[in-house]
């Protein structure tokens, strides 16, 4: 018996959201197919996604029929309030129907939207995390993860995420055999190493043009506790402060002290969200001191770092 997944998609919806969960199910199902999946969409028929592609001859929430997973799928767009009534309501629909409920990136905000999420673990994009969870405290955001299950409600990260949120699905369908050889066959990890914060000031970073710079900031990256005052990393990279400063103005538009306190930044969020205490992520991220970490919290992230650890970390404190 094939197990039933709706995608619901609409205008501007980003392709891979879809295309990536339901390659998996498609892999996961050969040769005998396991999954009927169905894109549904609020008014049916033709869809455009983000990427010009369209995807013809979804149905409407009305005419899908039996559901047993529903998978909503994301687009930038849906992290700016509001979000539509009639996507909201084609979601209501499948989800009342459904057995299971995912979401995909963004697709996380048309969830917490409805409700579905309050009280429950959750998590979205990196970059829309913060803004899930102010506009839904609720929900127990948990920005670091690539897909959290809580209950029958499962949400994931950014995109190609939800490449491994539809391997989880499979392997509480079919097992563990069936996922990996779905992966083997996508050449995917099974279990994707690491999390969401892999994938912030490095990447965040234009690629530095001059070897010279891409030496100095891999250093920083790999180390950010260490001694990075502008005179440290002149001497490092044996030219004078004044030109260093012009190669990060002109190859980062920006300038090295900015540079480094982002990257410690990134790097106290995490410790912060590994369960360490204020005064131990100060420290290890090269901050340096509580007041100065709180200056940086407040000047990037609008919040302070004990609000950020009590909203977000999962572990208890470690002791500093």
């Amino acid at each position: 018996m094939t197990h039933r997944v709706a995608f619901l998609v609409f205008d501007g919806v980003t392709l891979l959201d879809v295309s990536g969960p339901l390659e998996v199910l498609i892999k996961a199902g050969r040769p005998d197919p396991r999954y009927e999946p169905v894109l549904v969409s609020p008014r049916g028929g033709d869809v455009t996604t983000a990427s010009g592609v369209v995807l013809a001859r979804t149905l409407t929430a009305a005419d899908a029929g039996p559901v047993d997973t529903l998978v909503v799928a994301g687009a930038d767009r849906l992290a700016v309030p509001p979000v539509e009534e009639e996507l909201l309501a084609a979601a209501a629909v499948l989800a009342e129907r459904a057995s299971r409920v995912a979401s995909v990136c963004t697709g996380a905000f048309v969830l917490a939207e409805l409700g579905l999420l309050d009280g429950r673990r959750a998590t979205t994009h990196w970059r829309q995390a913060e803004a899930l969870a102010r506009r839904h405290p609720r929900v127990r955001v948990e920005p670091d993860a690539l897909h959290v299950r809580d209950g029958h409600y499962l949400t994931s990260a950014g995109i190609s995420a939800g490449i491994d949120l539809a391997l989880a699905l499979v392997e509480d369908d079919h097992g563990a055999d069936a996922a990996r050889e779905a992966a083997r066959e996508l050449v995917v990890f099974m279990q994707r190493p690491g999390g969401q914060s892999q994938f912030s000031t490095a990447l965040m970073t234009p690629p530095a043009r001059s070897d010279l710079l891409r030496t100095l900031t891999t250093a920083v990256l790999a180390d950010p506790g260490a001694n990075h005052s502008l005179p440290a990393m002149a001497a490092s990279a044996a030219v004078s402060t004044r030109h260093l400063t012009r190669l990060f103005q002109t190859e980062l538009d920006t300038t090295p002290a900015r540079w480094v306190e982002r990257v410690r930044l990134d790097r106290a969020r995490q410790l912060l969200l590994d369960g360490h205490s204020v005064t131990s992520a100060a420290q290890r991220s090269g901050l340096g001191s509580d007041e100065t970490l709180r200056r940086a919290f407040a000047r990037h992230l609008g919040t302070t770092p004990t609000e950020y650890r009590r909203r977000f970390a999962t572990t208890h404190p470690q002791p500093s």
